[in-house]
C-alpha cells in the first residue's frame, strides 16, 4: 500500500487549504487531465483482486458486479469552467455541471463497494448533440472493457442502460449485463411477456421469509428469450420480476430486469439478488462521498482547464484507498473503528498532519492507536 500514501498525503495537503480564492496547488494540478490517475485505481483494485479480497463480491454465473451511475460532482448557476455542460433552467438560468460515471464493484451482502476508474460527462467542441451519462459509460466500456472481461463481469444499471445499443456494448466487450427493464420503457417486451403469462409459459417460483418484524412473500417470475425492442434485429434477453408482499398481502415492492444470464429455478432468486445491489452505488458510493465526510459535491476549486475534475477523482482515489487500507492494514482498520465516524477519523487525520511530522504512515497510526508516548521529538 505504499503508492496510496503519496496520494493520500497530497489530497489532504489540498483539502487543508482554503478553498474559496485560487492557490497555488490549484495553478499547479489544473493542467493535468484525470485521465492521468485511472491506472493508480485500476492498480489498487487489481491488487484487491489479486489478493483475493473480492472473493467474497462472487456473484451470479461467478461474475463481479460493477453497478453504473452518473451523479454531479459539481454544480451552479454563477460558476463555471470551460469543461462545464450547461443545462437551461426552467426558470431560464444556466445550470453548470460536471457530471461523472462511477463505476463501482457491489455485491449483495457486502457493507463496501471498490471503486473503478470513472468516465466524465465532456464538453465536445463542434458536435449538435451534447455529451450524456449513457454516452460516457459506452467510452467506460470501449476503455476498460477489456481490461476487466477476464475476470467475468456483470454491468448492473438502471432503466436509462436497459436498451439496445448499450446491451450490444456491454456484450461486444464480452461482459454480461443485468439491467432494470420497466414496462413504460419496453413496450413490446412485455407485450410477449402478457401473452406468455396467457399460455402458462412464464416461470413461476415463490418462497417465503421472515425479516424479523413480519413474514413476507417473494413471488418471482422469469423468461428466457424475448425481444428488446420492436425491430427485425431486436437483441433477445432473458427477464426476470420479483414482487414482495406483506402480511396482508400488500404489495410493498416490485422491480423487472432484463439480463443477458440465462434463468431458471436455480439462479432467478440470486439474480434478483444482484439485480437490487445496483442501489449500493448510491447507498454506499454515492451517499458515502456526498454526505460522510468526503464533500464530493464541494467546489474545492474550480480552475480554468481540468482541476474540479482532476480533484474528484482524487476524491475517488482516496475513497479506494481507505476501503483497501480496511481490508489490507490492520493498524488503519483500527483506527477507523475506533473512531466515532469517518468524518470524525478525517478531522483528526488533517489536523494531526498540520502540525506534527511523521516517519512513515506506520507512525502515524501507531500514534493515533495509542497516543501522546509516540508524539516525535527532537533529538
Amino acid at each position: 500500500m505504499k503508492l496510496l500514501w503519496p496520494w493520500l498525503a497530497l489530497f489532504y495537503g489540498y483539502l487543508c487549504e482554503t478553498a474559496t480564492a485560487p492557490s497555488q496547488i490549484g495553478n499547479l494540478l489544473d493542467p493535468i487531465a484525470p485521465e492521468t490517475l485511472y491506472p493508480v485505481l485500476a492498480e489498487v483494485g487489481d491488487q484487491l483482486y489479486t489478493q483475493g479480497c473480492l472473493k467474497p463480491f462472487m456473484s451470479v454465473g461467478g461474475t463481479l458486479l460493477v453497478a453504473m451511475d452518473g451523479t454531479d460532482s459539481f454544480s451552479s448557476e454563477k460558476i463555471s469552467c470551460p469543461c462545464c455542460t450547461q443545462q437551461t433552467l426552467k426558470n431560464g438560468q444556466t445550470l453548470y455541471r460536471h457530471t461523472v460515471v462511477t463505476p463501482v464493484i457491489v455485491a449483495p451482502g457486502q457493507s463496501r463497494v471498490v471503486p473503478l476508474p470513472p468516465e466524465f460527462v465532456r464538453v465536445q467542441d463542434g458536435v449538435d448533440k451534447q455529451d450524456c451519462e449513457l454516452a460516457a459509460a459506452k467510452r467506460w466500456l470501449t476503455t476498460w472493457g477489456a481490461h476487466y472481461a477476464p475476470r467475468g463481469i456483470t454491468v448492473l444499471g438502471d432503466d436509462l442502460y436497459c436498451h439496445q445499443p448499450f446491451c450490444e456494448a456491454v456484450r461486444a466487450q464480452h461482459l454480461d449485463f443485468l439491467f432494470v427493464c420497466k414496462p413504460d420503457s419496453h413496450a413490446l417486451l412485455y407485450e410477449w411477456l402478457d401473452d406468455f403469462t396467457r399460455t402458462g409459459e412464464v416461470q413461476t417460483l415463490e418462497k417465503s421469509r421472515w425479516n424479523g418484524k413480519q413474514r413476507l412473500t417473494e413471488r418471482y417470475r422469469y423468461l428466457n428469450q424475448v425481444p428488446l425492442r420492436n425491430s427485425d434485429d431486436a437483441l433477445m434477453v432473458n427477464w426476470c420480476e420479483v414482487t414482495i408482499l406483506n402480511a396482508k398481502q400488500e404489495v410493498v415492492y416490485r422491480n423487472a430486469w432484463a439480463t443477458s444470464h440465462t434463468l431458471d429455478e436455480h439462479n432467478v432468486i440470486d439474480m434478483v439478488a444482484a439485480g437490487r445491489a445496483r442501489w449500493k452505488i448510491e447507498n454506499e458510493n454515492n451517499n458515502v462521498l456526498k454526505n460522510h465526510g468526503y464533500h464530493f459535491e464541494h467546489n474545492f476549486a474550480h480552475g480554468k482547464q481540468h482541476l474540479s475534475n482532476f480533484l474528484a477523482t482524487l476524491n475517488l482515489l482516496a475513497f479506494l484507498a481507505h476501503t483497501a487500507l480496511e481490508w489490507l492494514d490492520e493498524a488503519y482498520r483500527a483506527v477507523r473503528h475506533a473512531a466515532p465516524s469517518r468524518r470524525t477519523f478525517f478531522e483528526q487525520f488533517r489536523t494531526l498532519l498540520q502540525f506534527m511530522p511523521f516517519d512513515n504512515w506506520q507512525h502515524l497510526m501507531r500514534f493515533m492507536l495509542y497516543g501522546e508516548n509516540l508524539i516525535p521529538r527532537k533529538t
